[in-house]
């Protein structure tokens, strides 16, 4: 479903991405962890199109990124980590902007709104405008966008932020139902446990390098192993020890 090649991506003299290979396959729910700064979000950029490769590579369905945009971004549903909506559009409304941007016919867009406004519990305040919404609602409404066009590959950075537990616990749910059905997840996050509970396979980035991919593990394998490719833990200590 995306396959990487040689992905390599400097912004000036940084080396934000490094020589990156990696094949991820239809299905999969693949957890990318790495620390602050590791180069998880600018991969993610390069995936959906939004940044452009320095050199190397990015196919999504078999269809080049940077060469085959339109066809590539069609199958994809991109929630990141910050929501940005037009405060001035309702929820409604900005959903029905994203419709007609997939050239999808009107009946189809409100047919799917009315489902993800139920699916995400939107109906109490999804006709206010965004502009009076909080983080959680404002990322309820990214991620509703996201799934508006029924795409095959859900790209996803830092989901759980700003969330409640219930809702936390929803996007979880989704996200499983959604890889039962044949789809395929990207996901970013910090949160050791998330990844540990959803992922098929999970990747560990450190300053721009895929360090190691491997099958599921529990939360405190991930951190084990996170700690080791960082360089381990740093020592706590107050004024009065020294």
């Amino acid at each position: 479903m995306i396959e990487m090649t040689g992905l390599t991506k400097r912004f000036g003299k940084t080396l934000a991405v490094d020589s990156l290979d990696l094949t991820i396959d239809r299905g999969e729910l693949f957890g990318f962890l790495g620390p602050n700064g590791a180069g998880k979000t600018t991969t993610i950029k390069m995936i959906t199109g939004l940044v452009k490769p320095t050199s190397g590579s990015v196919e999504v369905d078999g269809h080049d990124v940077q060469s085959e945009p339109e066809k590539a971004k069609s199958v994809i549903g991109y929630i990141p980590d910050t929501p940005y909506l037009y405060d001035r559009l309702t929820g409604r409304e900005f959903l029905d902007l994203v419709g007609g941007l997939y050239d999808m016919p009107k009946a189809a867009v409100e047919s799917r709104i009315e489902w993800l406004f139920e699916l995400f519990g939107i109906e109490g305040w999804g006709d206010d405008f965004a502009g009076e919404y909080s983080h959680g609602m404002r990322q309820k409404i990214v991620m509703a966008s996201a799934l508006l066009h029924d795409p095959e590959l859900i790209v996803i950075d830092e989901p759980m932020v700003g969330l409640d537990p219930q809702s936390q616990r929803l996007v979880k749910d989704v996200l499983i139902e959604l890889v039962s059905r044949g789809k395929t997840v990207f996901m970013s996050t910090h949160t050791l446990s998330v990844a540990a509970e959803l992922c098929t396979r999970i990747g560990l980035i450190s300053k721009g390098k895929l360090m190691e991919t491997l099958p599921t593990a529990s939360s405190e394998e991930l951190e084990r192993r996170i700690l080791k490719i960082t360089g381990g833990e740093r020592k706590v200590f107050f004024p009065e020890d020294k």
